[in-house]
């Protein structure tokens, strides 16, 4: 019995594990959720898929024995006691029990009344007189709380059995004896080899299917630890219409699918509607609604020069394809559409979260085969009173995206930034307005053109440093050669030219008086000052503007076939009540001893001695007192 407890107990681990840590996710989520190190030894326990893993079966099957011994050891003595009094007890084993009652020198005791008392009290009754002239009444009820401990005990068989059914024993033999073996390369479901395929006569699996609109299939996926099994079905499903409901906010309220199931079997396809904890059962395979993703929208695609003068390409792209750029030498792989996006724009503040509009994920792979992600927003967001163009970069998927802020102008398009950026690379207009700065600044101080042309210099080569690389090229030409004792000074002497500078390049690009220069464009020039250093830090040369899109969505099902499923409703139905059985029936058994030579002796038991025993015993104590009296 320790033993099924303790493994019990392990189980009840186990399946807490299985329930915080999401189970058959791809590998990569797991390395990027726990990192490397925990990865290799969770990995190595089965954590990921707790609940088909080799020690949970067979911690399951030594459950099962190990209960199924413990019934069929106490089972026939617990029904042997149903009909059984023990009616051979005497005084002495009588004035032992801890609750018990003498009254003596009353030699007339009706113990008809005493009968008829025990049996409203839904007592079962025996009678026995003794040799020696004694008279014993023998009376249990409760007795049914035993048979809550077999119910108990059969439940936690039934559900185990019911789990193994489900555990894809025959899969692991299959694998074990070399038969079967998990599929790691990506292919097509048509050319996956017959090992890795699952035949229609599987018992038990969980698999995956995801159908665009308008696309059917006839077979579903098995995430298997860094792999996939493909499993055949008897029929084939076809996606005829997806629907998402959403809130005001941007966030899925609810989704659906308009399924056709088309099988060879039938006179007629059936038509269902599926969705979320509303699933069609059909051939004993269960579909449920599980996600929804993209399923191949097509992208209109803007790509906009950070680094040439007026350069724009149009690119026709596609969710899951990919579109290679040859001068460049680089690929762009598209990922993900997402049209809603529902983010909180202000941490830390009582602020309803809202949509921002559509994005687009996608990986730019280079002709060495190196890729980094991207994230792109195609509407400008509200942040901090401004709006900004938002594009987020991360090398690795462990890393979180580090994000391009373009500030938008007053039409709310990229345009002005992207003049303001080819004006800050235009060498002649840099000249010019070194030029102005130049006689403007020294006008005053000194004639000697000498001086005009040196400061001219210097903002000309200061602005050519931050058109190269912005104010981290800025900083590291202070770090080689201005001394340290100097370098706060440069800082701030560099920092006030390059802000004179570019609001001048800014009014002569743009044809603006000084008056002109208003508050919100002096921030404008500030932000994309920032904007444009952070560009050297993006990874590509382009900025990926979506322009517009034509949605296709794509339905997840989830199919599973879980013959243990009705075992383990079965079984938990035992359990239930068999607990309630042990809880909520009390078991009484009482003795009641006439003596002959006068005198009567009570004597109650139970299996469990609480306060309710406690109240009954009284109780009974009193009833019995106002019989004999």
């Amino acid at each position: 019995m320790s033993f099924a407890v303790s493994m019990l107990v392990f189980l009840g681990i186990a399946s807490i594990i299985g329930t915080m840590l999401k189970q058959n996710e791809p590998y990569e989520n797991y390395i990027i959720k726990l990192g490397e190190f925990w990865f290799v030894y969770f990995e190595k326990i089965g954590l990921y898929d707790v609940y088909h893993s080799i020690w949970f079966l067979i911690i399951l099957l030594f459950l099962v024995l190990s209960t199924t011994l413990c019934i069929i050891k106490n089972t026939p003595a617990i029904l042997k006691d149903f009909s059984v009094f023990k009616d051979s007890l005497e005084e002495k084993s009588l004035l032992s029990f801890t609750h018990h009652l003498v009254i003596k020198n009353k030699k007339y005791v009706n113990t008809s009344k005493i009968l008829h008392y025990l049996k409203q009290s839904k007592y079962k009754v025996k009678e026995k007189s003794k040799e020696n002239g004694d008279f014993l009444i023998v009376a249990k009820k409760g007795n049914y709380q035993r048979i809550g401990y077999i119910l108990t005990h059969i439940g936690v068989v039934i559900i185990c059995l019911g789990g193994l059914l489900d555990g894809n024993l025959i899969f692991k033999a299959q694998e074990l004896l070399g038969y079967k073996k998990i599929e790691t390369l990506d292919m097509p479901a048509s050319k996956v080899p017959e090992a890795s395929r699952l035949s229609l006569s599987n018992t038990s699996f969980r698999a995956n299917m995801t159908l665009a609109e308008g696309s059917s299939d006839n077979v579903a996926f098995v995430r298997m630890k860094d792999g996939y099994l493909v499993q055949d079905l008897p029929f084939k499903i076809t996606l005829k219409d997806f629907r998402i409901n959403h809130y005001s906010t941007g966030m899925p309220k609810s989704f659906e699918s308009d399924l056709v199931i088309s099988d060879p079997e039938l006179s007629q396809d059936i038509t269902k509607t599926i969705s979320v904890n509303h699933p069609f059962t059909y051939k004993g395979i269960a579909i449920y609604q599980s996600d929804f993703q993209d399923g191949g929208t097509k992208l209109n695609i803007k790509l906009r020069s950070l680094f040439n003068s007026n350069s724009t390409q149009k690119i026709d792209g596609k969710i899951f394809d990919k579109v290679k750029l040859d001068k460049d030498q680089i690929t762009y792989e598209f990922n993900d559409f997402k049209k809603f996006n529902v983010l909180h724009l202000k941490e830390g503040e009582k602020e309803k979260p809202r949509n921002v509009g559509p994005s687009v994920t996608y990986k730019v792979r280079n002709s060495s085969g190196q890729a980094r992600e991207y994230l792109s927003y195609q509407y400008p967001m509200p942040i901090e009173g401004r709006s900004f163009y938002i594009s987020g970069m991360r090398e690795t998927p462990q890393e979180e995206f580090k994000y391009l802020k373009i500030p938008a102008d007053a039409k709310g398009s990229i345009d002005e930034f992207m003049l303001f950026k080819d004006a800050l690379q235009n060498k002649t207009l840099i000249e010019s307005v070194a030029k102005k700065i130049a006689n403007q600044s020294t006008s005053n101080i000194d004639k000697n053109n000498e001086v005009k042309e040196s400061f001219e210099k210097s903002v000309n080569k200061l602005m050519a440093l931050f058109g190269q690389g912005g104010f981290s090229n800025i900083a590291e030409n202070i770090d080689k050669n201005i001394p340290a004792n100097e370098k706060e000074k440069a800082v701030q002497t560099y920092l006030k030219i390059i802000d004179i500078a570019s609001s001048e390049i800014y009014k002569a690009r743009f044809n603006l008086a000084d008056k002109d220069l208003n508050q919100t464009r002096i921030i404008f020039i500030q932000d994309a000052l920032n904007a444009y250093s952070d560009i050297f830090f993006y990874g590509v040369p382009y900025y990926f503007e979506l322009t517009s899109y034509e949605q296709k969505e794509a339905s997840g099902l989830q199919l599973t076939k879980s013959p243990g499923q009705f075992w383990v409703y079965l079984g938990s139905l035992s359990l239930v009540l068999g607990i309630f059985s042990m809880i909520y029936l009390h078991e009484r058994k009482l003795w009641l001893l006439i003596k002959a030579k006068g005198g009567v002796i009570l004597a109650l038991s139970s299996n469990r001695k609480n306060i309710d025993f406690e109240n009954d015993f009284k109780k009974l104590i009193q009833e019995i007192k106002k019989i004999i009296q």
